[in-house]
């Protein structure tokens, strides 16, 4: 599977307005609060784009907090994967955000995320959304693929760079 079969491409966004000035790393709160900032801008792009009801973004961006609550989607080296399957979604979509100052996103190895891809799913899919995960993590394994993404300063490159990512499975 690749990255750009369910990515939307018109809703990438390079270079997320989320800010985390004056947040430190360990207040947990306020990092909570810079999370929902960079999910809510994510699920709004993918509004935008289409992909579910201007009424539904309030309740994904819950479900996709609710989840984070559970545990971290930073999974670390920069990425985070916040997730979930929302009845809203009828197939798998996803979008991909850069913050090139890095964003305290309390990541598996405390570091800051540069490189952000949200997914949603349906209930009843959690077989594409598991094969999904695994597309991206395998893809952002490439430690060259992740310098060349966080070199991208448009969404055309960040696309052009992802067509040309291998196969994430």
């Amino acid at each position: 599977m690749r990255l750009t079969n369910f990515l939307v491409r018109d809703a990438i966004l390079p270079r997320l307005s989320a800010s985390a000035a004056g947040v430190a790393p360990e207040d947990a709160e306020a990092v909570g609060r810079v999370k929902e900032q960079v999910v809510a801008e994510m699920s709004g792009a993918l509004r935008a784009a289409g992909c579910f009801r201007d009424t539904d973004l309030p309740d994904i961006v819950r479900a996709v907090m609710a989840r984070e609550k559970i545990g971290t989607t930073g999974i670390g080296q920069g990425i985070a994967i916040p997730h979930t399957r929302h009845a809203a979604i009828d197939r798998l979509v996803g979008t991909l955000a850069l913050a090139p100052a890095g964003l305290p996103f309390r990541s598996l190895d405390n570091e800051p995320a540069f490189v952000f891809v949200l997914l949603l799913s349906p209930h009843d899919q959690p077989g594409v959304h598991l094969r999904a995960l695994e597309a991206v993590v395998r893809t952002m394994r490439d430690e060259e693929f992740v310098k060349k993404l966080r070199a991208c300063a448009t969404q055309d490159e960040i696309w052009n760079l992802l067509e040309t990512a291998a196969p994430g499975w």
